[in-house]
């Protein structure tokens, strides 16, 4: 099977993305990272790092610290796919933070999103 184009892109790329759509919606910065830490374990200067070497999305997940193990929680629709049916297991890490920032831009309370937990939690 083909290699998705995505996996490919930088996370520094992202990130920002994550962070208007979240500002939009009067949202932070500090929230998005907060949701990103709850699902990968990274911490906030594991995170820039990440962004100052623009490490691609397949190396950001695979090196992640320590994936949340409540992510299997993560339920719902994204980008027309059901993110507990996506069989690619980097591209279903890919949609829960897709997912996660969705829920974050509309309004959604903080201890919903992290599924009863908070980042420290985890």
């Amino acid at each position: 099977m083909a290699r998705h184009r995505v996996f490919g892109m930088s996370f520094a790329s992202i990130h920002p993305l994550y962070v208007q759509k979240a500002e939009r919606k009067n949202r932070s910065r500090a929230e998005v990272d907060e949701v990103i830490t709850w699902l990968t374990g990274y911490d906030a200067a594991g995170l820039d790092q990440a962004i100052a070497d623009g490490v691609d999305l397949e190396t950001f997940f695979a090196e992640a610290p320590a994936m949340n193990p409540n992510a299997s929680l993560i339920t719902g629709v994204i980008c027309g796919h059901r993110v507990e049916d996506i069989d690619d297991p980097l591209m279903q890490r890919i949609r829960y933070l897709d997912k996660l920032v969705d829920e974050l831009a509309r309004g959604k309370r903080m201890d919903a999103i992290l599924r009863g937990s908070t980042a420290v939690d985890a």
